[in-house]
This record gives C-alpha cells, sequence and structure tokens, in this order.
C-alpha cells in the first residue's frame, strides 16, 4: 500500500498553522481543512500564495 505525503498540510504547517493561513488566504479555518483533507487546492491563485508562503512547490499543492 502507498501512502501519499499530504503537500497541503505541510505547506500549511510551514507557514504556520491552519489560523495563519486562513488569514494571510482571505478564507474560512474550514476551507483551510477541507483543502488538507482533499490534499490539493482547487484555487490556482490561494495555491501559488500558500506556495510561496510555505516554500512548497505550486505543483505540490494542486496535482493532477
Amino acid at each position: 500500500m502507498f501512502i501519499q505525503e499530504n503537500y497541503v498540510q505541510k505547506a500549511v504547517e510551514k507557514a504556520g498553522g491552519p489560523t495563519m493561513v486562513s488569514n494571510h488566504l482571505a478564507v474560512s479555518n474550514g476551507a483551510i481543512h477541507k483543502w488538507i483533507n482533499a490534499q490539493r487546492i482547487p484555487n490556482l491563485d490561494k495555491a501559488k500564495k500558500l506556495a510561496e508562503l510555505s516554500k512548497v512547490a505550486v505543483e505540490k499543492l494542486r496535482p493532477v
């Protein structure tokens, strides 16, 4: 069994946690947790901003 690494969760942690990220990206805490559970950020602009904050590649935050 292969367990994929959750890059969205890592990025959120590196950027200061869900509350800090939700404040920076102007979204709810619930949206952050939804992204973590989905392991994907649907909005490209938000993904780019989180990538910039966390130094995690945007390609890792928006896998195909």
